[in-house]
């Protein structure tokens, strides 16, 4: 049974608090999420607690009183209260609309999505501060021995209360051949789950393997007999890359995101909104390579991300 006590009056509510700032901030209350066996969801501080039930104090300043029996869970809530109303913590804030932030996965998280509705990845944290992912196209026209898979990992190595900063690589291979590409990046993330922006350097490489032929210019059959075969040369070109994005957010719900990058002969320029759910999000949204080319290109973003707990 839930019962509804009333609402806590100005005066309770101050009497929760002692005075000076240190001793207030040392009894701020936890916020929690009630989750009822009825599938209803009520956000506020547990106010005592029983063997039979619990008494909670809703964020509107309502008291209830349930019983255990129909309590489904009990847990700090993740989000915060923003004009009276409780906003979810963005259940996808490691990401962008592609690149990675400096916030990281915990232990056993993880989330599963497509971007472009033909790049399926999924990323799992190995550890509170390291994460480890995979993806490969689900459409490849080739031969299926030559098929690029891509790995991506990642290491927080610095968590402040509003800034983080992490290493990673995003490194691709190709299945039966002898090519590697991808880039090593740092990132730094600063700002709360509504607003941040975070930035980052990287450096794009590759190694691949070419036939040189020395040159040679025959004027007989014999001569041209006598020129060198090609020699095996291995390559390894690389590029710096930066990268600017951004996050600010509109509502429960909606996230606007920008992610922008900058590189040796150009640059890629995007933006778009997140709408978000408990576990499942979408992100729209638009990009548009910069070349020295007098051309434009528009091309949209669409990437559905779900999110998973051990």
């Amino acid at each position: 049974m839930v019962t509804m006590l009333g609402l806590a009056s100005p005066a309770a509510a101050a009497s929760d608090r002692l005075p000076g700032e240190a001793a207030a901030q040392a009894l701020v209350p936890v916020l929690f999420e009630l989750r009822l066996t009825d599938g209803s969801v009520v956000y506020g501080t547990v106010q005592s607690e029983t063997a039979d039930r619990v008494v909670m104090r809703t964020i509107a300043g309502a008291i209830l009183e349930v019983e255990r029996a129909q309590i489904a869970s009990l847990e700090p809530a993740r989000g915060q209260v923003v004009d009276g109303e409780f906003r979810p913590a963005d259940a996808h804030a490691t990401r962008l609309l592609f690149s990675p932030t400096a916030r990281s996965l915990r232990k056993g998280e993880g989330y599963i999505g497509v971007y472009e509705f033909l790049l399926p990845f999924v990323q799992v944290g190995i550890t509170d501060r390291l994460s480890m992912g995979v993806g490969t196209p689900l459409i490849f026209f080739g031969d299926e021995s030559g098929r690029p898979v891509w790995l991506t990992p990642k290491y927080q190595f610095y968590k402040g209360p509003r800034t983080s900063a992490a290493v990673g690589v995003m490194h691709f291979v190709i299945v039966g051949e002898n090519v590697l590409a991808g880039l090593a990046y740092t990132v730094v993330t600063t700002g709360g789950d509504d607003d941040a922006l975070t930035v980052g350097a990287g450096w794009a490489y590759a190694r691949y393997h070419q036939d040189e032929y020395a040159p040679c210019f025959p004027t007989t059959p014999a001569a041209a007999a006598a020129c060198p075969g090609p020699q095996r040369v291995t390559k390894t070109p690389g590029s710096p890359i930066a990268m600017v994005g951004g996050e600010h957010r509109v509502s429960q719900r909606v996230k606007f995101i920008t992610e922008n990058h900058a590189f040796k002969r150009g640059a890629i320029l995007s933006a778009g909104v997140r709408f978000l759910g408990e576990r499942l999000s979408a992100d729209l949204g638009v990009f548009a390579p910069v070349t020295s080319e007098d051309t434009f290109v528009l091309a949209p973003i669409v990437n559905v991300v779900w999110t998973f707990e051990r």
